[in-house]
C-alpha cells in the first residue's frame, strides 16, 4: 500500500495548483526562487500531513547528499524533480542517492519522482528508461515519475 506517497502527491499538486504560474517556465533565479518556495511549503505541509518530518533524509554519513523525501514504511524515496522535462536533471543522480541510501541500510523498493508536464515523455527516451530498467533488475528499485498537472 501507497497511502504516504499517495497523499504527499496530492498535497504537491495542490500547491502546485494554488502557485501563481507555477507551470511555466521562469529560468535562473526567479525560477530557483520559486523552487525553494514550493520544496519549503510542500515540506511544512507534508510534516502536519504525514504527522512526521520525512524530508531531507541524509543517505549516509559519509556524504551531504539528502533524498527530499524519505517514507520506510513504504520504503520509498520521494524526489521534487521539477525540471525532468528539461534535457539535462539530475535523474541519474537521483537514482544514485538511493543506491547510496541502501548501501548505508535505507531499505529503498522505490524512488519515485515528482515532475512537471514532460518529464515522464523525456525519461521514456532510451537512455533513461535503459537505466530504470538497470537499476530494477540489479538492485530491486522501480523508479515512477508521477506528473504535477495544471487542473
Amino acid at each position: 500500500m501507497n497511502l504516504m506517497v499517495d497523499r504527499l502527491f496530492l498535497l504537491a499538486q495542490r500547491i502546485a495548483e494554488q502557485t501563481p504560474h507555477f507551470f511555466e517556465t521562469k529560468g535562473p533565479g526567479i525560477g530557483d526562487q520559486a523552487s525553494l518556495t514550493f520544496m519549503r511549503n510542500l515540506r511544512e505541509g507534508a510534516k502536519g500531513l504525514l504527522g512526521k518530518d520525512y524530508s531531507e533524509k541524509r543517505v549516509s554519513d559519509e556524504v551531504s547528499f539528502s533524498i527530499d523525501f524519505y517514507l520506510p514504511d513504504e520504503a520509498t524515496a520521494v524526489e521534487i524533480a521539477l525540471g525532468l522535462h528539461n534535457p539535462l536533471t539530475e535523474f541519474e543522480r537521483d537514482i544514485f542517492k538511493c543506491l547510496l541510501a541502501r548501501d548505508a541500510g535505507c531499505r529503498i523498493d522505490r524512488l519515485v519522482l515528482f515532475a512537471k508536464p514532460g518529464g515522464s515523455a523525456r525519461q521514456a527516451a532510451p537512455g533513461p528508461r535503459a537505466i530504470a530498467h538497470f537499476v530494477k533488475k540489479s538492485f530491486g528499485i522501480e523508479v515512477e515519475i508521477r506528473e504535477l498537472v495544471p487542473l
